[in-house]
């Protein structure tokens, strides 16, 4: 049952004249039903254990000497930018490909497994359960899972599953469901720690593919772009209880991008790139307060299409500025946050925009697959001054499939990993390639089919030399179903 949604203006929601120009305090939204807090469940565990989907392989090399290695906390890595500062890393190819450690059969969903203190954490939906898997990230064997009934199928015929990969800090693993049921989970045990219902809770509206922007940690808050009832655009809950903290009141709706911290005119600001169903379509790029949730600016961003989205993350380009993109319509833009805290537009780049894939910002110039739907998708270089097009090139190359037949294949609307100095490709029918970008131009290095696979969309994740990949859907040259493999990235 819907619970009633209650927002209150508070008293001292005046304008407060200050040395950065004009800001508005934000409204009051009252919790209408702050979750109940369990205390994690003791368990007794005797480590981690096979299960029936998981298929050992081999073990890897061992770490060269020397190497560094990161956790993966986040769907888009330690820094939020797609980017790892992993070393030591494979810079070809072995002959016949990538050696598997291990890899398990998946559900459904689009999210990226998550790496902390030797724990892996993939959340998506087996059956009619989204389920947290706990699993140890060099053998594939588990800890402990979790899950809960949900009833979603998807208007477009996509993926039943969550979007939003998990999300660790602090001891506690966060999830958001496709249907917005937002859990705090113990790391040691998997026990619930506190669920809410954010649909219900806050009247969510509906959404194109089910909720799918992942969470932000910040200074004790999650932080979710939500589009709430009464323009409940932007909502931080207490990280430990759940309880709400403070929303942003904004019209736009949740969109498909992550909510993003940058340091940007000497403190730190939230970055929301929002907008998802509305009519008319609105949406676009907030600058808030992550301490109070104070909106400074809103930029519009949006193609005039009922059926679009926004769905790329931002990325910080040089000082004060950032980057944003959509695939419909209108493309990318270049904002610069000015000194009163307001945007300002510096260049445009109509034939930019990327569908969900985050670019990568390298010497200070964008490099990212752009493009709506895989005959328009193009990987392409843009000067991060001006945003002049330095090059654009259609990735397109035959791969013999067994039995002698040749098979157009492209890296399509792929997705990259910043690592070690060159960028590790995913494309969306599981090509991984290792590619170096300049300003001329892109150098292939070397590449790779994993796997023939559709919507391969998920960010690849490399945590201590072991890649991870997730293959969404089922092979459809070997037959084999939707898998988590873990690969040997591991250089000498």
């Amino acid at each position: 049952m819907k619970s009633r949604f209650a927002i209150f203006s508070a008293s001292f929601a005046i304008a407060i004249s200050s040395a950065t120009g004009q800001e508005v305090a934000p409204k009051i939204f009252v919790d209408p039903n702050p979750p109940k807090f369990s205390e994690p469940k003791p368990g007794v565990f005797d480590g981690a254990k096979d299960f029936a989907e998981l298929t050992y392989h081999a073990a890897p090399k061992p770490l060269a000497k020397g190497a560094v290695t990161a956790e993966f906390p986040r769907f888009l890595g330690p820094s939020d930018d797609g980017k790892s500062p992993e070393t030591h890393l494979l810079a070809k190819f072995p002959e016949g490909g990538l050696k598997p450690v291990w890899e398990m059969r998946k559900g459904t969903g689009y999210t990226s497994a998550i790496i902390v203190n030797d724990r892996l954490f993939l959340f998506d939906r087996i059956g009619d359960e989204e389920t947290l898997q706990c699993l140890d990230p060099l053998t594939g064997k588990e800890f402990w899972r979790t899950g809960y009934p949900i009833e979603y199928r998807d208007r477009y015929g996509f993926s039943n599953g969550p979007r939003a990969s998990a999300v660790v800090d602090g001891g506690k693993v966060y999830t958001i469901g496709v249907t917005a049921i937002l859990s705090c989970h113990d790391v040691s045990s998997g026990s619930v720690l506190w669920r809410r219902d954010l649909t219900a809770d806050f009247e969510l509206p509906t959404y194109f593919f089910g909720y799918g922007s992942c969470p932000i940690i910040y200074d004790g808050k999650i932080i979710l772009n939500l589009g709430g009832k009464g323009n409940l655009a932007v909502a931080a809950f207490d990280q430990h209880t759940g309880k709400l903290v403070w929303g942003t009141q904004h019209e736009w709706r949740a969109s498909y991008a992550s909510p993003l911290i940058k340091k940007l005119r000497g403190d730190d600001r939230l970055l929301v790139f929002a907008g998802g169903e509305s009519d008319p379509p609105t949406g676009g790029l907030l600058c808030i307060d992550p301490k109070t949730g104070t909106l400074f600016d809103s930029f519009p961003w949006r193609a005039p299409k009922f059926e679009s989205v926004n769905g790329s993350n931002p990325v910080a380009l040089g000082e004060n500025r950032v980057y944003i993109s959509e695939a419909y319509v209108i493309g990318g833009v270049c904002l610069e946050l000015t000194e009163n805290l307001k945007w300002k537009e510096v260049w445009k780049a109509p034939f930019a925009g990327s569908h969900w894939t985050t670019p990568q910002v390298l010497d200070g110039n964008i490099y990212a697959f752009r493009g709506r739907n895989e005959p328009d998708a193009w990987l392409v270089g843009y000067n991060g001054k001006t945003g002049d097009e330095l090059w654009r090139k259609e990735t397109l190359w035959q791969e013999k499939l067994p039995g002698g037949r040749d098979y157009n294949l492209s890296y399509f609307r792929g997705c990259m990993l910043h690592a070690d100095g060159r960028n590790y490709a995913l494309g969306e029918l599981g090509t991984l390639g290792i590619l170096k970008f300049f300003e001329e131009g892109y150098e292939e290095i070397d590449r790779t089919q994993l796997f023939f696979a559709q919507s391969t969309w998920s960010l690849p994740v490399i945590s201590k030399g072991l890649l991870y990949i997730s293959q969404h859907q089922t092979d459809f040259v070997s037959k084999t179903p939707a898998r988590l493999i873990c690969y040997d990235l591991r250089g000498e």
